[in-house]
Formats: structure tokens, C-alpha cells, sequence
């Protein structure tokens, strides 16, 4: 698993990469700190790349939002493709996050 994470245009892009399954959640998470940290700014999870997410992995994702939604900013979930895309089908993840 790899996670990137650039400012782009005042918001917080995190790149994933691989598998976000339940033995690459902790170091993901350490990796995804600075989007909890961000004051106000919108956050958006590009998913282009990743290969599967487990729960592990959308438990983070929900951290992330209740966490930006604390602040003020907003969390997009950009390029779910049909790898991942039946995962926050069947979760009902589709309905709680904006996609992009």
C-alpha cells in the first residue's frame, strides 16, 4: 500500500495505492494523519489506484469525514473504479461520502 498526500489548489489530495486492507489500515492511518490535521481545507481521497479496501479500510475513510466535518471542510472521494465501487455499494458507503 502507498498513500501520497499533495495540496492541490488549497484542498488535500491523498493518492492510494495497492491494497487498504486490515494489515496495511495502521500504517495507512499514520500515513493519512495530516488530512485530520488540515483546519477547513476540503479533502479529496483519490481511489484511481487502489486495488481492494477491506472495513478497515472505509473505517478510515469515515474517520477522515467525521474529522473534516468537525472543521468546517468537506471530503470527495475521487476515481472509485470497479475494483472498489461494488465495496461502497453494498456498505451503503455510496450514500455517506460525495464522489467525484
Amino acid at each position: 500500500m502507498n498513500t501520497t498526500i499533495q495540496e492541490q489548489d488549497g484542498k488535500m489530495v491523498a493518492f492510494l495505492e495497492g491494497r487498504l486492507d486490515t494489515v496495511a489500515a495502521p500504517e495507512t492511518e499514520k500515513a493519512l494523519k495530516p488530512l485530520h490535521d488540515s483546519e477547513g481545507k476540503d479533502i479529496i481521497i483519490d481511489c484511481t489506484n487502489l486495488d481492494y479496501i477491506s472495513s478497515a479500510g472505509l473505517r478510515l475513510f469515515l474517520t477522515i469525514l467525521k474529522s473534516a466535518e468537525t472543521k468546517n471542510g468537506h471530503v470527495y472521494i475521487r476515481g472509485v473504479n470497479d475494483n472498489i465501487r461494488p465495496v461502497f455499494v453494498f456498505t451503503g458507503f455510496i450514500h455517506i461520502f460525495k464522489f467525484i
